[in-house]
């Protein structure tokens, strides 16, 4: 008997934090109006993302490469120039190249944005780094840290409330009902939605450089070029955080003439 109490209690627990998660964790993604799950505070989003900027930067070698340099520079500071409408709260940014020969770039919470020099190749000129800059701003803008890290909260609270139901008073029992619960999750719930991510990022990314006014038809062919140096080592795509090439590709070209719009020559 208190075995059904203490479960029928616990359920109607996890239904009021439910509701109360849902009630003052809701935010809308720019451009896309995506509903979103949103249970840190601006303060403590640009605080974390700051913390991650500099200790990435700080153990990192700053390029020498002046043009590289001053062209991630000057791109990023015109892109963001177009975005004061869409900050969830006032960004300091700033713009870094590291001298690294990674393929990769990133931009944190608050408008911290660093690139690294193996993908300036890829890039090629100041279109190309502002597709993949639009892209990177297009997560800060979007949120899409404070919302990975609310769904890992969220996610958290879930399984250990479903161990509680389903599990018994072993502990090791209820240790393999959430780790197979939690598997189960990040492969139907958290991959999925970092492919969501990458795809709201490029349509974000691709109104921001049309905007600032960048040729937004040059991301179709960036992409296709990102593609071609990485042929051979993708992951599939259901175990992927991003869409496969040609996915991107389409869902770019399905999205161009919303950004033509902006286009200015």
């Amino acid at each position: 008997m208190n075995t059904r109490v203490d479960s029928l209690s616990l359920r109607a627990l996890i239904v009021v934090v439910f509701v109360a998660t849902f009630l003052v964790g809701c935010g809308t993604a720019p451009y896309t109006g995506r509903n979103q799950l949103l249970l840190l505070s601006n303060d403590t989003e640009a605080s974390l993302g700051l913390q991650s900027y500099q200790e990435t930067v700080g153990a990192a070698r700053s390029s020498s490469r002046r043009e590289w340099v001053e062209m991630v520079d000057r791109v990023g500071r015109r892109i963001a120039a177009v975005t004061d409408d869409d900050l969830p709260y006032d960004f300091e940014w700033e713009f870094k190249l590291i001298a690294d020969p990674t393929v990769n770039a990133f931009a944190l919470p608050g408008g911290k944005v660093a690139f690294y020099e193996g993908i300036m190749p890829i890039c090629g000129d100041d279109n190309g780094v502002a597709v993949v800059m639009g892209h990177e701003i297009g997560h800060a803008l979007a949120r899409h840290g404070n919302e990975r890290v609310s769904h890992g909260m969220l996610l958290n609270l879930s399984t250990e409330a479903a161990a509680a139901v389903l599990g018994s008073d072993d502990p090791n029992t209820r240790a393999q009902i959430t780790a197979l619960i939690g598997a189960g999750a990040n492969v139907g719930v958290m991959l999925p939605f970092s492919r969501k991510h990458e795809s709201e990022a490029d349509h974000i990314g691709l109104i921001l450089m049309a905007k600032a006014g960048y040729d937004p038809r040059e991301a179709p062919r960036f992409w296709t070029r990102m593609a071609a140096q990485s042929s051979g080592g993708r992951p599939p795509e259901f175990l992927s955080t991003h869409p496969n090439p040609e996915t991107r590709v389409a869902q770019l070209n399905e999205w161009m003439p919303e950004a033509m719009k902006f286009y200015k020559r």
